[in-house]
């Protein structure tokens, strides 16, 4: 019977130490995947005895794990990073900015229009010299180009590597009249506008206008009608005639005249690379009151533009608008005795070389 007893007890014995041993593993393999940054309850009931035996400063006991989070939480004072606060910082700087930004309003678009002749043995450097001078201009612009019908492609060459948006016109109709070839040449492109219903300020600009870069900023002002002086030059004479308006800030008062053909002619004679106008004029004549004399000039557009720039001065308005007087555009005209094609540009613009001329002989 003892050694019975004995081995019971010792069977006993064996069992609880497996059980103790399996319960320490248990708890020892799953304190293994607990995360190692929280604090356990064990590590808060150490730090909170601690504290309390070097600190004499009360603290709440510990009846759950809850409160014991909670009443530290609420003893340590909360503070925000300071990247949250730059963050915040930066986005009410923000809206401050959005808010005092002024609205942007679009560029209104240009449109120029250059006749050309083949005829002329300048024509690809003009055209040229043309180009880098619109290329410095910022969009949105578009460039006509108009020429008569030739075997020659020199033109499509040189307006494809420009990186301007253009359009080549090509005619077919035949001049013996240089003035009257340009004159059509305008026509030409202002139908093009007309029927494509292109919207923005037209400028007529010769190949051999030279511009001050800021012109083409001010000609985006015109709301109806804009005009401006121009001076021209000659490469054999030592002077400059200036043509255009007179005004008293941007009201046209007056006229830079010259020696008119006909004295029963008041009209002054403006010239055509002076002044420019909205082109809804020309597809939308009703907003103006004119659609009988859209049908009258039907065939010639550009008689249409200027008896509604002759009509009535008050609608033009005189750019820069604070000083109307400051040149920002030059003619500049090629002596007679290089080549006589040089002079078929000239005359056939506005025939303005032999006014200048009879101006001398005056």
């Amino acid at each position: 019977m003892g050694s019975l007893e004995r081995s019971k007890k010792k069977v006993q014995l064996w069992k609880k130490a497996i059980v103790h041993f399996s319960l320490c593993f248990v708890m020892g393999f799953f304190t293994g995947f607990a995360p190692t940054g929280k604090d356990s309850v064990f590590s808060n009931h150490v730090a909170s005895s601690n504290r309390s035996e070097s600190s004499p400063q009360p603290i709440e006991m510990l009846h759950q794990e809850t409160n014991i989070t909670r009443s530290l939480i609420a003893e340590a004072p909360v503070t925000i990073p300071s990247r949250h606060k730059d963050l915040e910082h930066t986005e009410s700087q923000e809206k401050v900015q959005e808010g005092t930004q002024p609205s942007l309003t679009p560029k209104r678009f240009v449109i120029i229009v250059t006749p050309t002749s083949s005829k002329d043995q300048f024509q690809g450097v003009l055209l040229r010299r043309l180009a880098n001078t619109i290329r410095l201009v910022p969009p949105p612009l578009l460039w006509i180009v108009v020429e008569a019908k030739s075997d020659s492609n020199e033109v499509s060459k040189i307006l494809r590597k420009t990186g301007i948006m253009y359009r080549h016109l090509v005619f077919k109709e035949n001049f013996t009249d240089p003035e009257a070839e340009m004159d059509h040449q305008r026509n030409v492109a202002l139908k093009h506008i007309e029927q494509h219903r292109l919207s923005g300020i037209v400028h007529f600009a010769g190949l051999s206008n030279v511009y001050d870069i800021g012109f083409f900023d001010q000609l985006r002002e015109i709301e109806v009608f804009g005009t401006w002086p121009i001076a021209l030059l000659s490469a054999n004479e030592k002077k400059v005639v200036i043509e255009g308006p007179v005004c008293d800030s941007s009201q046209v008062i007056g006229w830079h005249l010259r020696k008119m053909n006909n004295e029963s002619d008041t009209r002054p004679p403006i010239h055509i690379s002076t002044f420019g106008f909205n082109s809804s004029i020309l597809w939308d004549p009703e907003r103006w009151g004119r659609p009988s004399a859209v049908q009258k000039y039907s065939q010639n557009s550009m008689r249409f533009v200027k008896q509604v720039v002759f009509e009535d001065e008050t609608k033009l308005k005189g750019i820069p608008p604070d000083d109307c007087s400051k040149i920002m555009l030059w003619r500049l005209y090629f002596s007679s005795e290089t080549s006589t094609i040089n002079h078929l540009q000239t005359a056939a613009l506005d025939a303005t070389q032999k006014e200048i001329r009879g101006i001398k002989k005056f």
